[in-house]
C-alpha cells in the first residue's frame, strides 16, 4: 500500500488526477495496460515525468508491459483520497454554490456535500439536488453535531473573510475557496483556492498575448 500521506511535489499531485481519468477512460476501451509513453502522448507531458510521478505513490510497471490498468486505477483512487468519502458544508447557494451542489461528480471523487448554507431566509428548508439549505445561523449546531471539517466557500466576495472565520472558529478545517478573495486562515488550517476569475484573466491574457504574435 503507498503511504497515505506521502509529502510529494504540489505539481505531481496536480498531474495525479489527469493520469486517474485517462486511466478510467482507457478502462472503458477495454485496455489492459497503459505504458508511461501512452499516458505521457495523451496527457502532454514527458514519459520520464510520468514514471517519477508515479514513484512517489510506489507505483510500477512491468518492463514491456506497462503499468496493470486496474491496480493504476485502485492506487491513484486510493492515495488522492477519492475512494474515500469525505463529508463537506458548502457555503453560499447563489449561482455557483447551487451548480456544486448540482454536481454528482464531486461525490463520485469523495467529496459529499451534506448540507449547504446561506445568509438569506428564503432558501432556509429548501434543497437543492436532495442536499438541504440552512440558514447560515445553524451552521456551528450542525458543525458539532456532525463533526464535518470540510468547507465550499461560495459567498460573494466582500463577506469571504467573515465567513472563513467564522469556519474556522466553528470548527473547520479545510477550506475549498471558489471566491476570487485570498482569505486568511490561522497556521494548520488548509485551504485550497480556486478561483475562476483568475483562471479567466490567465486566458484573456494569453489569448491576448498570442493575438499579438500574429500580427
Amino acid at each position: 500500500m503507498p503511504n497515505q500521506y506521502i509529502k510529494i511535489p504540489e505539481p505531481t499531485l496536480r498531474r495525479l488526477p489527469w493520469y486517474l481519468a485517462y486511466a478510467k477512460m482507457a478502462r472503458k476501451h477495454g485496455e489492459q495496460h497503459l505504458s508511461s509513453t501512452q499516458i505521457a502522448q495523451h496527457i502532454g507531458v514527458d514519459a520520464s515525468k510520468v514514471a517519477k510521478d508515479f514513484s512517489y505513490i510506489s507505483i510500477s510497471g512491468k518492463t514491456r508491459v506497462g503499468y496493470e490498468l486496474e491496480e493504476l486505477i485502485t492506487a491513484l483512487d486510493g492515495f488522492l483520497g477519492f475512494s474515500n468519502s469525505h463529508k463537506a458544508f458548502l457555503f453560499g447557494a447563489g449561482s455557483l454554490g447551487s451548480s456544486l451542489l448540482d454536481d454528482d461528480g464531486l461525490r463520485q471523487y469523495g467529496l459529499d456535500i451534506v448540507s449547504a448554507f446561506d445568509a438569506k431566509e428564503t432558501l432556509s428548508g429548501t434543497f437543492i439536488n436532495h442536499i438541504p439549505i440552512h440558514h447560515i445561523n445553524d451552521f456551528k449546531r450542525l458543525q458539532e453535531q456532525t463533526g464535518v471539517e470540510i468547507a465550499v466557500l461560495t459567498v460573494p466576495v466582500e463577506v469571504a473573510q467573515e465567513v472563513a472565520d467564522l469556519m474556522v472558529e466553528c470548527g473547520i478545517r479545510a477550506i475549498w475557496n471558489f471566491t476570487p478573495y485570498p482569505i486568511r486562515v490561522p497556521d494548520g488550517i488548509v485551504i485550497q483556492n480556486t478561483s475562476i476569475y483568475a483562471h479567466l484573466a490567465v486566458m484573456f491574457n494569453r489569448l491576448r498575448e498570442e493575438g499579438e504574435k500574429e500580427r
